[in-house]
């Protein structure tokens, strides 16, 4: 070989063996994607070959674009593991070597937060996601509006239900068995309950004037006939019981 060619090859394999430069920040985060580059400015060498393919040591390799110069990579790295991360030179494949690359990887949390990772032990697992009752309780909604309708529509007829209530007691009462006193005060009794429920409370203390006032003649002479009974006096006669259902507009 002459001479002149000799010292063309010295010259290039020496060009080729000039080394990349790595630009890292000094710390990358923890679980968080980063940014590092690999360049070359030597116009006189041909453009870096790609590095890495998924992994470059213990950094996990997401992303390569070239430089805009195209005198280099930039390379979108992710850290799992905290401490110090080395990457071993590597070998482009043209003769060119990087340097060994060693970064820091922070990992760090908010005061009080809980300490999550990857591949720990119980206190790296994340915290089960919550029921979503609010959610969920919509489904019961079908069941709340149709237990409010029962509800009211049980309260709305609460007032019928007293009345047949009251209405069976005083029927079981009248007219008295006989004209002994209690005979008599549980007719009495019974009656005006029926009519409490009927009328209002105020029937509780309506006497034969207030009845003939309310066009409940029948209930006049009721308490009328019931006045008498307890002295003795037959006179005026106790009123049927369908008298009394119909002057309260009720069913025979």
């Amino acid at each position: 070989m002459k001479m002149p060619d000799l010292l063309l090859v010295v010259f290039a394999v020496a060009s080729l063996s000039a080394t990349p430069i790595w630009h890292a920040p000094a710390a990358l985060p923890f679980g968080q994607l980063a940014v590092i580059e690999l360049h070359d400015d030597d116009l006189k060498l041909p453009p870096l070959p790609r590095p890495g393919d998924e992994k470059l040591g213990p950094l996990f390799l997401r992303s390569v674009e070239t430089m805009p110069n195209g005198r280099g990579w930039k390379l979108t790295v992710q850290a799992f593991t905290p401490g110090l991360a080395v990457v071993p030179p590597l070998d482009l494949g043209d003769g060119r070597r990087t340097p060994e690359l060693r970064v820091k990887v922070d990992r760090s949390i908010p005061f009080g937060a809980p300490w999550m990772g990857v591949g720990g032990g119980r206190e790296d697992e994340l915290p089960e996601i919550p029921f979503p009752f609010g959610w969920a309780s919509l489904l019961l909604l079908p069941f709340v509006l149709l237990g409010y309708y029962l509800v009211r529509r049980w309260r709305r007829n609460s007032g019928k239900r007293l009345q047949r209530k009251a209405k069976a007691a005083f029927a079981k009462a009248w007219p008295p068995p006989s004209k002994q006193r209690d005979a008599l005060d549980a007719a009495h009794t019974a009656g005006r309950a029926w009519l409490a429920a009927a009328v209002g409370d105020e029937a509780r203390s309506w006497g034969p004037k207030e009845f003939r006032a309310q066009s409940l003649d029948p209930w006049a002479t009721w308490i009328e006939s019931l006045d008498a009974a307890r002295f003795g006096r037959s006179t005026p006669a106790f009123p049927s019981l369908l008298e009394l259902k119909r002057s309260l507009g009720g069913q025979p």
